[in-house]
């Protein structure tokens, strides 16, 4: 059973009651379907769930789809405002799928050049290898963007804001000149979330988040999910995911359903956190530079205010002594734990440099902002007292 979709629900009670199927039994919590096969009646039901272009209800093999996986997708998509929702086994899957399942050799894509080091991989190595035409841009000039498209893109491609110097990319004007060019464009919306941005309404093609982040937002498992019009997410996307292997473990499916409920209470209070934090960390003399996007002094606040509903999060800044300055601030936390992950409940702090971005070469780090002295934060749900001291006892060893 599933909610009537006469009655409407709001956005906020879509993440409770969104794409909830109950079996026979009735049960309160969603089931976990634990199983990587479904039984036929007969050879012939075998033979036409398999000739089907639609399945429904109706499953085959987990790697093609699960009851427990539908109902996160089904639920991503309506909180989205998507026609459909592809869950994947990690966000890097979603990423992968979202742009390889739509190009061939000869084809090109146009990127941002502010990704994070996996999209980079993606983009600008395996790309390649296989013969597409890649083309990276400053995703913050327009007139970058228009002259890098062309005929022959096939897909565009962002983070806003970007990991981990949070920068904005205009995804409506973008939308406009690549859909002029005949693109889809494809948004990486891990650092607004879907709480805080919304790119479907302002002209994107395609959504994809890391589920790890904020969306389980408790450290406990990986996951991924792709959004967009059906007969995408059915079509082409679904035939690349369910013979490449990609898909969702039904557990990780049932974690991520659990973690919905909470998803906007957690995130909320960690942007106001980090809110907090970041006018904190502004004024300590030992502090270079920071982008929140949140403050006014972010260089495209004017943008954030259109595009945004809110802020991040997520905390990037500077310090002085470069990376024995940056390092001696990371070692005397005693809150904030050191890992290269983000979104989670529990403060955490990351050097992009040697870790996040460590495959790029110090050039290439310093083009997209990334400096040996730079450091990021992801604000949990601790006391902001707790992490305010916290954050001061270490930059004093500064």
């Amino acid at each position: 059973m599933t909610t009537d979709p006469r009655k409407p629900l709001s956005r906020a009670s879509r993440l409770i009651h969104g794409g909830t199927r109950r079996s026979a039994y009735g049960e309160m919590s969603e089931a976990i379907f634990l199983t990587q096969g479904f039984v036929y009646d007969t050879a012939e039901s075998a033979q036409q769930r398999f000739e089907a272009d639609e399945l429904g209800d109706t499953y085959i093999y987990a790697r093609y789809g699960n009851p427990t996986v539908a109902m996160f997708e089904d639920r991503m998509a309506g909180y989205e405002g998507a026609e459909a929702g592809f869950a994947t086994a990690s966000g890097m899957a979603a990423v992968n799928g979202a742009v390889f399942s739509q190009v061939q050799a000869g084809d090109h894509v146009v990127a941002s050049r502010a990704l994070f080091g996996s999209c980079l991989y993606i983009l600008d190595t395996l790309l390649r290898r296989f013969g597409v035409e890649v083309t990276l841009v400053e995703g913050t000039e327009l007139q970058a963007w228009q002259a890098a498209l062309s005929r022959k893109t096939k897909v565009v491609f962002f983070e806003s804001p970007s990991n981990p110097m949070m920068e904005i990319v205009d995804i409506a004007a973008v939308s406009e000149l690549a859909h002029a060019a005949g693109a889809c464009v494809v948004v990486d919306n891990v650092f607004a979330t879907p709480l805080y941005q919304s790119p479907l309404e302002l002209g994107a093609d395609v959504v994809v988040y890391s589920a790890t982040k904020h969306i389980d937002g408790q450290g406990r498992c990986l996951g991924g999910i792709v959004l967009g019009r059906k007969a995408f997410i059915r079509g082409d996307l679904q035939t690349y995911m369910k013979h490449t292997g990609g898909s969702m473990s039904p557990f990780n499916a049932w974690v991520l359903l659990k973690s919905l409920e909470t998803l906007e209470l957690r995130v909320r209070a960690q942007t106001e956190t980090a809110r907090i934090l970041a006018d904190l960390i502004a004024e300590h003399p030992a502090v270079l530079s920071l982008t929140y996007p949140g403050r006014a002094d972010h260089p495209q606040a004017a943008l954030i205010a259109r595009q945004m509903a809110g802020g991040s999060s997520l905390i990037t800044f500077c310090v002085k002594d470069d990376q024995a300055g940056a390092f001696r601030f990371l070692n005397a936390l005693r809150v904030f734990q050191i890992t290269n992950n983000l979104g989670d409940a529990k403060s955490l702090a990351t050097h992009p440099g040697t870790t996040t971005h460590q495959r790029l070469d110090e050039a290439e780090r310093v083009a997209l902002g990334i400096h040996p002295g730079t450091v990021r934060l992801s604000c949990g749900l601790e006391a902001v007292e707790d992490l305010s001291a916290d954050i001061k006892q270490s930059l004093s060893e500064i």
